[in-house]
């Protein structure tokens, strides 16, 4: 059966149809649903991440012009444009978050197989946002700034696989703190964020609770320093000293921490961190936050490969259940990414899948070697290009070759 698929099903055939009706269920999306299931929406909203489709003509054109390859997806036959409209308005976007957190526990199986890229044991995260803007006449529901709207993404990335782990959207408004204040970590996780998220209160819950973060020091920012540590020769090492913050919200952390100074080469300036880490060496700490990069590279690879700029729906609902199918998408973009030897980049495989969706392969052979046809393919023969031209030379060639024979 995989043989005969497309590779578009074999890559859907990851995400477990028994946890997506049960998340159907629960939410109570297919209530009053009359043919069209939460399957067939799911299934056309991964197909628009997947081909590019930029519109609701596109999804469903593209889906029609399938032909028998529907049976494939679990779909009887291709959506209309205003019932695909019609749900993607109406049916819960929880449905989507689910499918997303359903799958992330497969990925992260998958990630766990991978060489770690540091020597230490704790799990390391990093926290961030990104703006997604929109029109403000047409999302009107999506107010930012008078001329503007906007949505935001906030995401943690698992540096394990680089995993997207967890997601929230937000309003365009919605501070970066706010959103990282209702998260719990595990004792011992490691958390990079940037200066967006410093603040004094959430730095002392994390040391409360055992959990460590890297980030960088604002430069008005008050403290005192109560020892020097040792500092590395021939490092990019500037400073190591151990701080206690002061001023008038310093209350809300009064644990001993570390400011290190880290001579950037490549920019020619400073760059001072802030962590609890105790135990890490400086120029480890240092590594841990250059790593932070990483969301970043993220953000930009979900924006250029996937479509979460450009909205196939006006409503609220429609907005969010394209932004979960495009992290539901990168996790499956992902995931054979990490299965696969051949050593894909990110954009490549998506622009190369993209090309070849709808394709009859056998998915652990093409993504090994892409470009070459299994031994049991038909052959590929050349077509000539002036037939008729041909046909008629080869026939008098035969013939003055009797002639001289005769």
């Amino acid at each position: 059966m995989i043989g005969r698929s497309s590779l578009f099903a074999q890559v859907l055939g990851r995400v477990s149809r028994r946890d997506f009706e049960a998340a159907v269920r629960r939410h109570g999306a297919e209530k009053g649903a009359k043919g069209f299931c939460c399957w067939d929406q799911f299934v056309a909203m991964l197909y628009a991440q997947m081909a590019g489709a930029n519109s609701l003509r596109e999804i469903c054109g593209g889906l029609a012009s399938a032909l028998g390859k529907l049976a494939h997806l679990g779909m009887k036959q291709a959506p209309s444009r205003s019932t695909l409209s019609y749900a993607n308005a109406h049916r819960s976007w929880r449905v989507f978050e689910s499918a997303f957190y359903s799958l992330l526990g497969q990925a992260e199986g998958v990630a766990a197989r991978q060489k770690r890229r540091f020597r230490f044991k704790n799990p390391l995260r990093s926290l961030d946002a990104t703006v997604i803007e929109l029109c403000a006449e047409v999302f009107d529901w999506a107010r930012y700034r008078r001329t503007k709207g906007a949505v935001k993404l906030h995401l943690m990335l698992d540096h394990q696989g680089c995993l997207p782990c967890w997601a929230l959207v937000s309003e365009g408004r919605t501070h970066e703190i706010h959103a990282a204040r209702t998260l719990r970590f595990a004792p011992g996780t490691i958390v990079v964020v940037d200066r967006g998220y410093f603040d004094y209160a959430l730095f002392g819950s994390w040391c409360a609770a055992g959990v460590f973060f890297v980030t960088r020091l604002k430069s008005n920012s008050l403290y005192r320093v109560v020892a020097r540590r040792f500092v590395p020769y021939g490092r990019n090492i500037l400073a190591d000293d151990e701080i206690v913050l002061t001023g008038l919200a310093a209350d809300a952390c009064l644990h001993r921490l570390r400011r290190i100074v880290v001579w950037d080469e490549q920019n020619g300036k400073e760059i001072v961190l802030l962590t609890n880490q105790m135990e890490f060496g400086s120029t480890t700490v240092a590594r841990v936050y250059k790593e932070r990069w990483q969301i970043e590279l993220f953000f930009k690879a979900l924006k250029q490969n996937l479509k979460i700029k450009t909205f196939v729906g006006v409503s609220e609902n429609a907005v969010r259940i394209q932004i979960w199918t495009a992290l539901v998408a990168m996790l499956l973009l992902k995931m054979q990414q990490l299965r696969s030897r051949f050593g894909w980049s990110l954009s490549n495989l998506a622009a190369l899948l993209r090309l070849n969706l709808l394709t009859h392969r056998k998915l652990e052979e093409w993504l090994e070697n892409p470009y070459s046809y299994s031994s049991d393919a038909p052959p590929q023969r050349p077509l000539p290009l002036f037939p008729n031209i041909l046909d008629s030379i080869r026939g008098g060639h035969e013939t003055q070759q009797g002639l001289s024979g005769g």
